[in-house]
């Protein structure tokens, strides 16, 4: 058995190379985790920078940022992450500063159906506000202007609405013959949009979505009610501002849109 010594010239030769890979490791890591520091810092400043200006927006030194006109925001959708509906107060106080503003017609959203399961706590503690149920239909709903109309959704919505619009549509086909045996059915999106009216699973399309939650994403809201919805990140609800949400709004209304045929 061949044994090597302190001094042996192979042993220091794997030493060297050991130290030497392990400062490579160094110097490719390092520029990884200062970009890190800098975007982390970037956007941290980003976010002291919006709340001083919500801040500044809701005690009115900001009067730049005023609601003026709502004629474009018919219809406001609001997602709330699942954990933090379980506050209904926060929810409450956010339905409050939109009636305040003169918003009616909102849809609140959230995965597991927290808001749904606090629909009558919600709407005792709102004075002026009807559920989506008691409205007719679309036309009557953008007619109402006494009160604030709530619709409330939650993921299984989503899933079960599209279930019943692929199972309208099959017995549709099915009943009507068309198409050979081995012709697979063929729909439309304007047969599938017909299909989830059909079911009562259709709905108005928002035209701004405001998320509030971890997520930047409308976590799982219907798809198919969100064509030409603009969606904006609002961060935390426990952080929710008053200012920001006026911001996002007068921003929405402000921008002129166009819409294709």
């Amino acid at each position: 058995m061949k044994v090597r010594r302190a001094g042996d010239p192979q042993r220091k030769y794997e030493e060297q190379t050991s130290c030497v890979q392990n400062l490579v490791k160094l110097l490719l890591l390092l520029p990884w985790h200062l970009l890190h520091l800098a975007v982390t810092i970037w956007y941290f400043g980003l976010d002291i920078a919006h709340m001083l200006q919500g801040y500044l927006i809701s005690s009115g030194l900001l009067r730049n940022y005023k609601v003026q006109n709502l004629s474009s925001l018919r219809y406001l959708a609001i997602v709330v992450d699942s954990e933090e509906a379980h506050h209904t107060s926060w929810v409450v106080e956010l339905l409050n500063w939109l009636l305040a503003i003169g918003v009616k017609h909102v849809c609140l959203y959230d995965m597991e159906g927290v808001l749904k399961e606090s629909k009558e706590i919600i709407l005792k503690k709102l004075d002026d506000a009807r559920p989506w149920e008691e409205v007719a239909d679309e036309r009557s709903l953008y007619m109402e202007r006494k009160h604030m109309v709530l619709e409330f959704l939650s993921f299984s919505d989503g899933k079960e609405g599209v279930a019943k619009a692929a199972s309208f549509l099959c017995s549709k086909y099915l009943k009507g013959g068309s198409g050979g045996e081995d012709q697979e059915p063929v729909f439309t999106e304007p047969e599938m949009t017909s299909a989830l009216r059909a079911v009562g699973c259709g709905g108005p399309e928002p035209d701004l979505l405001l998320v509030y939650g971890p997520g930047r994403c409308h976590l799982g809201f219907p798809a198919w009610r969100l064509r030409y919805t603009e969606i904006v990140h609002m961060g935390s609800l426990k952080s929710m501002n008053y200012g920001a949400m006026i911001k996002s709004i007068c921003k929405f209304t402000m921008v002129h849109q166009n819409y294709g045929s």
